[in-house]
C-alpha cells in the first residue's frame, strides 16, 4: 500500500491504517529527516525477522536504531545516563542524530546482541514521530540502501514503492528524502565520540 501523508494535516484514515499495520506485525517504509527508513514496532518479532530477510542480514548481526517520540521514553530501554549526555541530547533532538547508549534488560531479547547498546533517534520529521506517539512504543528502524546506485540511498518515494511494494506492507510518501545519513554520537564511554559525521551538526 502506497500512502501519501501530509506532515501537518495527515489523513486520519491513513494514520489508522498505519497504526493497525504496525500492531499487526506489519513492516513499513517511512520518511525521516535524513534518508527513508524501513521499520516495525519494537514489540513485533515477526516483523523484525521480515526486515532482516529483506535486508539480507542475519538477525544477530543486524544493527537497528529505535525511533522515539521524545526523551521521556529513554529510561524504559536504556541504562541511566549522565546529566551531560541528557543535556546534549535535549539540545540536539529532534534532529539528524543517532545517539548510542547502553541498553537495559527491557530490550526485547530478539534485539539484544553482544553490543548491549541501543541507537536512539528522534527525527525532526513529524510524520514518523507522530506515528510513534500514537503507537505508544518505539519503532525499530534501519536505512534503505540502493545497491544499484553510487548514491547509496533511495530518495524518491515513487521509486521506493516500485522496488519494495511487494516486500513491505505500507510505504509512506512524505516527499523526497535526503541522501545523507544521521550523525552517530557514541555516548557509551567516558568521552562522547562522533563515530560518523552525517547531516546533523552537534551543538
Amino acid at each position: 500500500m502506497f500512502l501519501k501523508v501530509h506532515p501537518d494535516n495527515p489523513n486520519p484514515r491513513h494514520l489508522k491504517q498505519i497504526l493497525e499495520c504496525l500492531n499487526d506485525d506489519g513492516v513499513i517504509i517511512f520518511p525521516t529527516d535524513t534518508i527513508y527508513g524501513i521499520g516495525c514496532s519494537v514489540k513485533s518479532n515477526k516483523a523484525f525477522e521480515r526486515i532482516a530477510q529483506i535486508k539480507g542480514i542475519r538477525k544477530e548481526k543486524a544493527v537497528f536504531s529505535f525511533i522515539f517520540n521524545d526523551l521521556s521514553q529513554l529510561s524504559e530501554f536504556t541504562k541511566p545516563i549522565s546529566n551531560e549526555v541528557f543535556k546534549l541530547m535535549r539540545r540536539n533532538l529532534p534532529g539528524a542524530f543517532t545517539f548510542i547508549l547502553e541498553a537495559n534488560n527491557n530490550i526485547p531479547k530478539i534485539f539484544q546482541s553482544k553490543r548491549k547498546t541501543i541507537g536512539i533517534r528522534i527525527p525532526d520529521q513529524p510524520i514518523i514521530t507522530n506515528i510513534v506517539k500514537e503507537l505508544g512504543c518505539p519503532i525499530m528502524t534501519t536505512s534503505i540502501l540502493d545497491e544499484d546506485e553510487i548514491s547509496g540511498f533511495l530518495t524518491d518515494p515513487e521509486e521506493i514503492n516500485e522496488r519494495y511494494k511487494d516486500r513491505v506492507d505500507i510505504i509512506i510518501d512524505g516527499g523526497y528524502g535526503e541522501n545523507k545519513e544521521s550523525t552517530i554520537v557514541d555516548c557509551t564511554e567516558n568521552e562522547i565520540l562522533i563515530t560518523r559525521q552525517g547531516k546533523g551538526i552537534l551543538e
